[in-house]
């Protein structure tokens, strides 16, 4: 059975975090394993706090996990600190990790952030050049970018400029030995609105330049917790099952929008997916 790490916060609600990778994972059919960088108590109406981990203890986690059950693939969540940033990227080229998938958690859905500020120049310094994959949400892509996004071609050129990013910190932080990709994949998810009100367009710009524009429909729900983390993991579990990135990301996005479409209602406010959703309908 493949392995698949999630480095992540903790969402005691569920919806969200370590808890929706790992509920992710386990639906692949892979074998889910952990390192927690933070906790949060949190629901589906917002986060009301949040303990960091000790990054040495981050790195910690790291270690045990590679020493015993190697992961075939690496998905990055919520890093809320710089020390913590750096301490999983030196664990994971020290371990010489494999398909590393960067989520970069900067606002839950509710709203609330979950990263420091001073944390996304480290994110892009030091996991961007380790990462086969990024996936920033729409606001997210305009904090990387420096830019405003407000139609189709603002995502397009955003993606350019978070490659440059990427290009400048790769010349700082050197790749793994056997990657030749200048830059991971960058995928811009379309969720949060861009372009067709009744469309939720991904837009995918490969390691080397290519671009995939991923077309589907809004699928009209509140509930949307854990979206992006869930997202994330999927693409991780396709990569770890040998799949090329633009098909990993496809059946990434095929598996969200049937968790969505499955119309699973918990809680006062954001709801979470079924991540289960594949295995029949939820007993009343």
């Amino acid at each position: 059975m493949k392995a698949v790490l999630t480095i992540a916060g903790s969402d005691s609600s569920g919806g969200a975090g370590i808890q929706a990778d790992m509920k992710t994972i386990c639906s692949h059919q892979l074998f889910a394993e952990s390192v927690v960088t933070a906790l949060t108590a949190q629901n589906t109406t917002g986060v009301y706090g949040v303990e960091e981990v000790e990054p040495a203890f981050v790195a910690q986690q790291i270690d045990v996990v590679f020493d015993d059950i190697r992961p075939d693939a690496v998905k990055v969540g919520m890093v809320s600190s710089p020390a913590i940033v750096r301490a999983i990227a030196d664990g994971l080229r020290r371990h010489e990790a494999a398909h590393i998938v960067v989520d970069p958690v900067m606002v839950a859905t509710s709203g609330s952030a979950l990263i420091a500020s001073e944390a996304v120049d480290a994110l892009v310094a030091h996991l961007f050049p380790l990462a086969e994959v990024i996936t920033p949400n729409i606001s997210e892509a305009e904090v990387l970018a420096g830019m405003a996004i407000a139609c189709p071609e603002d995502v397009q050129r955003a993606a350019e400029l978070i490659a440059e990013r990427c290009v400048a910190a790769t010349a700082t932080v050197p790749d793994f030995a056997d990657s030749d990709a200048p830059v991971p994949a960058i995928m811009i998810k379309g969720g949060h609105g861009v372009g067709e009100p009744d469309a939720a367009d991904d837009y995918l710009r490969l390691a080397h330049g290519e671009h995939i524009w991923l077309r589907g429909p809004r699928i009209e729900t509140c509930n949307t917790h854990g979206t992006g983390c869930s997202l994330s993991s999927a693409i991780a579990c396709n990569l770890a099952q040998g799949f090329a990135v633009d098909v990993a990301v496809r059946e990434a996005k095929a598996y969200v929008a049937g968790a969505l479409a499955d119309g699973l209602d918990l809680g006062r406010g954001s709801g979470p997916l079924n991540h289960m959703w594949r295995y029949g309908p939820v007993p009343c």
